[in-house]
Formats: structure tokens, C-alpha cells, sequence
């Protein structure tokens, strides 16, 4: 994706959800405070899925889901899928489906506890990542729900649909992401440069031979 997402306008400023008093405390004794009042004021945090947003969703293979339960204990889980296997349902919802796992459930019981959750998205190809603040609780029961966020190819037993409900994203700068790429994306690639060098060895050994001769 060749959007910048870190440069997508709004009149509205969600960022109180992350930007409690004790984190503003911070910003004013390391200096950056300033700053993010000023961009709070005029551009801000979106509070909805954008055109943009919803493409780099689209894209992603996989994420992270952090919840907490009811004592605050924080915890963080990867999900994987096919490309947009996190579905936008509308401008204020997301879903997914919640794949048979180790049967741990602790998502799932930290979301009956405290519906607060975000999810972390990183495209390490494009060095991008987005953090999405909001609730987010377990849906079973719902055929329609669950053909809109189903893979038919992806060969796993869907056990849950999880729909979390934006309450405020941002997008971070690029620094410090590592330079990786997906296998399927540089393989052929590196099946044509493999056929190449072959090509060559072998013009290489029948020139060889011929001046053996």
C-alpha cells in the first residue's frame, strides 16, 4: 500500500483514550507535550475506519489482539488468517473469525470481564504499523455474522467471531521496523533467479567441454 496512513486527516481528536492524565504528565517532562496538543487541536486521531485504513486492513495477514481482565492483568495474542481475514463490517466495526486454538480462551474470558481491547497491525514489508483502540466481545450464534468474516479456503474450524468496535486509531512512524517480506512474495523471485544461474552453469560447462575438446 503506498498511502501514508500517518497522514490522514480529521476534524476529531480521539487520543484522551490513550493520552490519560499520568501520559500527559509524561510528554510535559520529556518535552513532546506541546506537540501532540497542537496536533490534537488541529488534525488528531481518526475515530473511524477511512477509505485508507480499511485498505491497509485488507491487506494484513496478521495481527495482534491485547486484552486485560478484570484485575488489569494484560495479555496479548497473535491472529492469522488469509489477506483480510479482519473484516470491515462498517465504519465503526471490525471482525474476525476466532479459529479453534489451544483452548486456553483467555481472550475470550478477558472480554467477559473488560471489553476494552486494541489491536496492533504491522506491514513489515512497507514499514507500517497501525494501533486501533476500542471494545471488542465474543459473538457465536450468528450464520450471517459468520459467512461475512469466514474464509471457505483457509482449512481451520471457526469457534467465535470477535467484533470490536473502533474507538480511536493511529498510525506510527516507520522507525525501527525491520525490513521483512513474506515468503510467497519474493519466492518466485528467487525461483527465477535459481533458474537463471542453472541456464548459466550449463552454458558454462557445455563452453567448457568444448574447449576440453
Amino acid at each position: 500500500m503506498n498511502a501514508h496512513l500517518d497522514q490522514v486527516s480529521t476534524l476529531v481528536s480521539p487520543s484522551e483514550i490513550a493520552f490519560t492524565p499520568s501520559v500527559k504528565a509524561r510528554q510535559q517532562e520529556n518535552g513532546s507535550r506541546a506537540g501532540y496538543a497542537k496536533f490534537e487541536s488541529s488534525r488528531g486521531w481518526e475515530a473511524r475506519v477511512t477509505p485508507v485504513l480499511a485498505e491497509f486492513i485488507a491487506e494484513q495477514t496478521s495481527m495482534y489482539m491485547a486484552t486485560a481482565n478484570a484485575e488489569g492483568q494484560p495479555y496479548m495474542q497473535h491472529r492469522g488468517g488469509p489477506p483480510g481475514f479482519l473484516h470491515v463490517l462498517d465504519e465503526q466495526t471490525l471482525a474476525f473469525a476466532d479459529y479453534a486454538g489451544n483452548k486456553q480462551y483467555i481472550t475470550a474470558g478477558n472480554l467477559d470481564d473488560n471489553p476494552k481491547a486494541q489491536l496492533f497491525l504491522m506491514d513489515y514489508a512497507h514499514a507500517q504499523r497501525v494501533k486501533i483502540w476500542g471494545e471488542a466481545k465474543v459473538v457465536t450464534g450468528d450464520p450471517e455474522l459468520l459467512a461475512r468474516v469466514v474464509s471457505p479456503d483457509y482449512a481451520a474450524r471457526v469457534e467465535r467471531v470477535i467484533v470490536f468496535s473502533v474507538k480511536a486509531w493511529d498510525a506510527n512512524c516507520p522507525k525501527h521496523i525491520p525490513k521483512l517480506l513474506r515468503a510467497e512474495d519474493v519466492l518466485p523471485a528467487i525461483q527465477q533467479r535459481d533458474q537463471q544461474i542453472a541456464t548459466l552453469e550449463a552454458r558454462i560447462k557445455a563452453l567448457e567441454e568444448r574447449l576440453q575438446a
